[in-house]
């Protein structure tokens, strides 16, 4: 059976290179980098050769850098501390964010700890801008303003330095959640403005279970995890050398191979769209994902004109791999919030979101295939209709 792997916003395969670099790292630099003899000092330099190559990448310094799990635990950490900590009393944020910063935001306003304002969202899942604006020249509360670069399901990019300007000008502090982003575009955390931004390495072709956060160094803010205060004290915890390493790894390569990665994609979308149009009849798109201009050019967001809740079955019994929305809660099929917030329960009734998403590996034969099956998915339900 064929095997189509077009879930790449979940998670991506690891490149080779990252993993020669990795097992390298297993066999020969097993030391805990907070040991003091010659094997920890061995792992303690790569661990800050690592930093100082992504700080790079970002135009950060490397004390500006703090290796974590992954997204969501740089996330947690970030909002957490600025409403624990850094004295934070208002959140503005939207219904479209990723679970991991939707969930750390309900829970810090059900235990009244901050107030949450969520800005109103249009049919095409961009934000009302100047709805934020007039929300932000309210200096009465010290405000974060949480805002991903690019949403995981529609894959819609946010203005950041329009963001990042407004909040500067008043006084807010600005995080923004960089996991799509980060190795797919170039990334100036100096030029955009922003104070806080979060990566995993397993959506840049790296190793699950390794991450960073950046947070600007002016924040102070807190830990989120205690213990023998690694990570200069914020994320205590023996350090994943190895996936740390590969999380490194991987930006360089992802960075080096930008422009032809970014060509490639881009081809590979293009010809998604065009193939979708011409053979199912009454095929859709979600928020901005079929403009190239204002989406990630990893993501499509189909709305296929039927709804069909088992699709993503149908589809991976044919060797298909995509999401049905995102894949960082439990898996189950159902509507996300994210289709929540931009259709009606009667208009989600007659549709079925899907969600494609793109990476250097993937063939115009992958499109085909997927083609194909959603062609025969479409007629059984003009037969059953």
């Amino acid at each position: 059976m064929q095997k189509v792997y077009l879930d790449n916003a979940a998670t991506t395969a690891i490149h080779p290179a990252v993993i020669e670099e990795m097992v390298t790292v297993m066999k020969d630099c097993y030391g805990n980098p907070s040991s003091t003899h010659v094997f920890g000092r061995e792992a303690k330099a790569l661990l800050e050769l690592s930093r100082k190559k992504i700080a790079q990448h970002l135009n950060v310094t490397p004390a500006e850098i703090y290796f974590t799990s992954c997204g969501t635990e740089s996330n947690n950490t970030i909002i957490r501390s600025c409403v624990n900590d850094l004295g934070v009393t208002r959140i503005i944020t939207t219904y479209l964010e990723h679970k991991c910063v939707m969930e750390s935001v309900n829970d810090l306003e059900s235990r009244n700890k901050v107030e949450v304002v969520r800005l109103n969202i249009a049919k095409d899942g961009t934000i009302d801008y100047n709805q934020f604006e007039e929300l932000i020249q309210d200096q009465s509360k010290k405000t974060l303003v949480s805002l991903m670069h690019a949403n995981n399901e529609l894959g819609n990019l946010l203005d950041v330095k329009r963001i990042s300007a407004l909040c500067k000008e008043n006084g807010a502090l600005f995080h923004t959640d960089t996991v799509q982003t980060v190795g797919h575009y170039p990334i100036d955390c100096q030029d955009l403005g922003i104070d806080f931004a979060s990566c995993s390495a397993h959506k840049i072709h790296g190793p699950k279970g390794a991450g960073f956060l950046y947070a600007r160094k002016s924040t102070h803010i807190k830990p989120l995890i205690a213990g023998g205060g690694q990570e200069r004290g914020l994320r205590s915890g023996t350090e994943n050398i190895y996936g740390i390493v590969g999380l490194a790894k991987a930006l360089d390569i992802s960075l080096a191979e930008l422009d032809n990665h970014k060509k490639h994609i881009e081809e590979i979308k293009a010809y998604a769209i065009e193939e979708l149009k011409e053979n199912i009849p009454g095929v859709g798109f979600n928020g901005l994902s079929a403009d190239f201009e204002k989406s990630l050019y990893t993501v499509l967001s189909i709305k296929l004109p039927f709804n069909d809740p088992l699709i993503g079955f149908e589809l991976e019994l044919s060797g298909i791999a995509v999401s049905q929305g995102s894949a960082c809660s439990s898996g189950a099929a159902k509507v996300s919030k994210v289709m929540e917030t931009l259709y009606t329960d009667e208009e989600i009734s007659q549709m079925t979101p899907l969600r494609v998403s793109f990476s250097y590996l993937n063939t115009k034969e992958d499109i085909d295939a997927l083609v194909q099956t959603l062609v025969k998915i479409s007629k059984k339900h003009e037969v059953v209709s």
